[in-house]
């Protein structure tokens, strides 16, 4: 005998159908969503972790900020402490310079000379005096070349003027301060002739300077001729 079923199965089997793609769409949905979160996370996670790297490199950034403001500062510092370093080596080695340049003045004026202010700028130095007369003024310019601690006089005013008995000239040079080897020192000591003779050299050469003696009579040669 033939079965024959009359209930709407074609409904019920569309239904189920309907309902089996209405889940399939849900868990598509939920593992979207879960996949989403995931994803999310991961990238949240990777942000945060960036931003936390950002933190620790920018607090390293200011740490060595301040230890280079430190090391420009002790820079500074080792600068200022160069500098006075220099000065002092500077100040030790001038002083036995000054004591040689103070002795050779007073060595290598002559007589008839005479200084009345001295003035140095860096190396060179200004002097300025009253004279007899030129060739004084030159050959004290000669002793100065000799002395050894100066070199290259340079003569820039001489000119009469009164004020000085016995000193009609006023004169200005400028010599450079050297410092000679102690070879070179000890040939200067050797041939320093000393303002004595210096002075006698200079009257020799200067016949204006030196006074003319009274020639002797004739008559008293004569008599003792004879």
């Amino acid at each position: 005998m033939a079965r024959i079923n009359l209930l709407p199965w074609r409904a019920e089997r569309r239904k189920l159908r309907q309902k089996e793609f209405g889940m399939m769409i849900a868990l598509a949905v939920l593992a979207g969503l879960v996949l989403w979160f995931l994803v999310n996370m991961y990238y949240n996670g990777q942000i945060s972790g960036q931003q936390a790297r950002n933190a620790f490199l920018q607090q390293q950034i200011a740490e060595v900020d301040k230890q280079i403001a430190e090391i420009d500062e002790l820079d500074r510092q080792k600068g200022r402490l160069l500098a006075r370093k220099d000065v002092i080596e500077q100040l030790q080695g001038n002083r036995s310079q000054m004591v040689h340049l103070f002795d050779s003045l007073v060595r290598t004026i002559p007589d008839g000379v005479l200084l009345t202010s001295l003035k140095q700028e860096g190396q060179t130095l200004t002097l300025e005096g009253r004279s007899q007369s030129n060739a004084r003024v030159s050959n004290y310019m000669r002793n100065l070349e000799s002395s050894g601690w100066m070199k290259s006089p340079r003569l820039s005013v001489i000119e009469a003027k009164d004020g000085v008995a016995g000193l009609p000239y006023s004169f200005q040079l400028s010599v450079q301060l050297s410092t000679p080897d102690k070879k070179a020192e000890g040939d200067a000591d050797e041939t320093d002739t000393g303002p004595a003779e210096a002075a006698a050299s200079e009257d020799a050469a200067d016949p204006a300077a030196t006074p003319a003696e009274p020639a002797a009579p004739a008559a008293s040669d004569e008599g003792a001729a004879s």
